[in-house]
């Protein structure tokens, strides 16, 4: 079935079939890239995905780029929108399923096969039996590989099947020719690498299914089922049917279906599914919330905002996505590599096979030393070494909060040297809070008497600073007496009558403007806390100054403990601010950072991020990706803390779903942990056909063990790619 014409500059995926090496995906990459219209083109072998971007001028006929793909004996398919697609583990069941049978079914023709090459047993008869059960298994079960092969062999092309094929055929035809003159023959040998090569990618499509399980995981969160209120009455609807303004009930236990607005009632709503917080949050009208995390309170009323495609949830399992599709600038020298592997073994066999019979040796040894060297030089481990480990290292990633949103993150990530804090947001929490609350001891009232006339005044301000008394002194259950006669004095204070007393909280400067005296003991004690960094103001009632209060953007609980991660580490951290140098320094006091930027604006992080760069530091910038997105987009790293919103997901390299800054160590050390695993797979993927190849054109190989090795070495290789679903996040505490 031909696609629909693409659009001019449109993104497609297509899920390819019959990929199993690095060649098999550097040629199926190479075809797409040469077909109109395509402006680049990028293939995963560990997702067997395709992802094709085409130019913004031009666009090809309908179904060229799945001919091409064709031409080259590989199937392909247009990727369906996600909710009409095939459920992604059913499809990876369906595959494996088929793997098994396979395989099994091989490995029982291939069994008397083994038994009686082995033995000896059986006389001609005998013989008869291994010939007619290797021709099954030959051109039955290795008809794939024979197929793939002669399709690459039409244009002048070769792959991982290439070599399968000529291997198992030469052994195959060399023994029909040895069982008509009556030498030995070697049927166990084609019958056995066949079935211990689809043995291989049994256990491999298996591992790889393990592997790519993340964005499943991520979009099965989602609540299935909405309870759709329509005119006073509740209506159950799948969640896939909801529309934009919709409203929904949603009760205590039950997870929300989608992004919304609560629109009526309050609740307790946990969404660590998302942001990886483990503490629920509040909830009330006007407040935001999104699909799959938990109501775990209220009844509450949820005017739908975003559905299906466009849910927080969603576009993170995109963005999961894409980083999975990509390819890491390692993984492009490995595919160029790769590209050229096959045809060089080729010829290393047929080398092979001619100096054996150039130093005397019998055919027999000559062909079994060249089948050795085509099966153990398959190339699977090479091509799923990078992509294999960026799977599993995205998808972990995602479960604990970090999002890569490309592959190129890894390689910036692990050589990072300097990390840079924007303070206000990231180190910390980004609004004032209520810090200090002191009474004068000759006063006649105490800390709670003085903050409830405080907090009654400031309830009626807008401002920040008011909003933190007043939020403070709710949050302790102080009760608020009544405010009469309020006014707001710009930049100095407010005014008002509480409970029948005059009383006025504002600057020092304005207090003694008004000619109140301030006592000593409070005016110590007002310079202290000033020194501190902290926002200080004075409270006078009923005609005397009777203590003062002071607001601060404290620093997270976890900020100490992150640097300290981070320093141990071997990373250096710096912290830039816009805020005053005494608060800014002040903060890092606190937290131990010795290296402050202070009093510099958002174009200006920019440029001494630059600065910093320029002095051969790899640099990370963490910020909220707001105002920071100049300094994000410069440095080497840009690291973005938000809560699934908009601007979060766009901004940076890694965006952090949840603003602790522990999360900073986990991203690094989660890059530093897939980089470490990416070596490793390519170490031994290299490694294995060094080792191997020299040992099987000395003829010390055998074939059948060649394949179970070069089965097992793709294993190995997803395998040592999966220990990384074991990071934890905890490690950094």
């Amino acid at each position: 079935m031909t696609s629909p014409a693409p659009q001019a500059g449109a993104v497609l995926d297509f899920d390819i079939e019959g990929m199993h090496c690095a060649s098999c995906s550097s040629r199926v990459e190479e075809a797409l890239r040469k077909q109109p219209g395509v402006r680049q083109a990028s293939v995963n072998l560990a997702l067997a995905r395709a992802r094709v971007a085409m130019a913004p001028e031009a666009a090809p006929e309908a179904g060229a780029i799945e001919e091409a793909v064709r031409r080259l004996g590989y199937g392909i398919e247009r990727r369906a929108p996600r909710a009409l697609a095939e459920s992604p583990v059913a499809r990876q069941e369906r595959e494996v399923a088929v793997q098994r049978r396979r395989a099994l079914a091989a490995g029982l023709l291939s069994a008397p096969v083994l038994l009686l090459g082995m033995s000896g047993a059986g006389g001609a008869p005998g013989l008869l039996v291994q010939a007619a059960l290797t021709t099954v298994v030959e051109f039955f079960f290795g008809f794939e590989f024979h197929r793939s092969a002669i399709q690459r062999a039409r244009r002048l092309g070769a792959n991982m099947d290439t070599l399968v094929s000529l291997g198992t055929l030469a052994a195959y035809l060399y023994s029909l020719a040895a069982l008509a003159i009556g030498e030995a023959v070697f049927f166990d040998t084609a019958a056995v690498i066949i079935t211990l090569i689809l043995t291989g990618r049994f256990l491999e499509s298996r591992a790889r299914g393990r592997a790519s399980q993340a964005v499943t995981r991520l979009l099965e969160l989602g609540e299935k089922q909405a309870r759709l209120l329509r005119e006073g009455e509740e209506i159950a609807v799948p969640a896939e049917q909801l529309l934009p303004g919709d409203r929904l009930v949603v009760r205590p236990g039950e997870k929300i279906p989608t992004d919304g607005v609560i629109v009526e009632g309050r609740t307790s709503v946990d969404e660590s599914m998302l942001t990886g917080e483990s503490l629920p949050v509040d909830k009330g009208p006007g407040d935001g919330v999104f699909g799959a995390t938990l109501n775990q309170e209220g009844r509450v009323v949820v005017e739908a905002t975003r559905v299906g495609d466009e849910t927080a949830l969603a576009r993170i399992a995109k963005l999961v996505e894409e980083a999975q599709s990509g390819k890491a600038p390692v993984q492009k020298l490995v595919d160029r590599v790769a590209g050229v592997f096959v045809p060089i073994v080729l010829a290393i066999g047929a080398a092979t096979f001619a100096g054996w019979l150039l130093a005397g040796a019998e055919a027999a040894i000559a062909l079994r030393s060249a089948v050795a060297v085509l099966i153990i030089a398959c190339p699977c481990a090479l091509g799923l070494a990078t992509p294999a480990a960026i799977l599993v290292g995205t998808g972990r990633g995602a479960e604990l909060g970090v999002l890569f949103k490309g592959s190129d993150a890894f390689e910036s990530a692990r050589a990072i040297d300097l990390v840079v804090f924007d303070k206000t947001g990231t180190l910390t929490h980004g609004q004032m809070t209520l810090t200090d609350v002191v009474a004068d001891p000759t006063g006649g009232l105490d800390e709670s008497e003085l903050l409830a006339r405080v907090a009654a005044l400031e309830s009626a301000s807008e401002h920040p600073v008011g909003r933190a008394v007043a939020e403070a002194a709710r949050s302790r259950g102080i009760p608020l007496p009544p405010v009469e006669d309020f006014e707001s004095l710009p930049g100095r204070g407010v005014r008002g009558r509480v409970g029948g007393e005059e009383v006025l909280v504002g600057r020092g400067s304005l207090i003694r403007e008004l000619g109140f005296e301030i006592p000593a003991a409070v005016l110590a004690k007002l310079e202290e806390l000033e020194r501190e960094g902290k926002t200080a103001f004075l409270a006078a009632c009923g005609g005397r100054v009777r203590g003062l209060l002071a607001v601060a953007d404290t620093a997270r609980d976890s900020a100490g403990s992150a640097l300290r991660a981070l320093e141990a580490m071997g990373i250096e951290t710096l912290m830039m601010s816009g805020d005053n140098r005494r608060t800014a320094e002040a903060i890092a006091s606190r937290l131990g950072i010795a290296q402050v930027v202070a009093e510099v604006l958002p174009d200006e992080k920019a440029r001494r991020v630059a600065a910093l760069r320029g002095e051969k530091k790899r640099v990370a910038f963490v910020g909220d990706g707001v105002n920071d997105a100049p300094a994000l987009s410069e440095a080497d790293l840009g690291i973005a803390v938000g809560s699934g919103t908009d601007i979060a997901i766009e901004a940076g390299d890694v965006v952090l779903m949840n603003p602790d800054p522990r999360l900073v160590v986990t991203a690094l050390r989660l890059a530093r942990r897939t980089y470490r695993t990416i070596a490793q797979n390519l170490l031994w993927a290299f490694g294995y056909n060094a080792a191997a190849i020299p040992l099987a054109v000395a003829g010390l190989l055998d074939p059948m063990i060649a394949a179970a090795a070069m089965s097992l070495s793709s294993v190995s290789v997803l395998t040592n790619s999966l220990r990384l679903r074991r990071f934890r996040g905890e490690e950094l505490a």
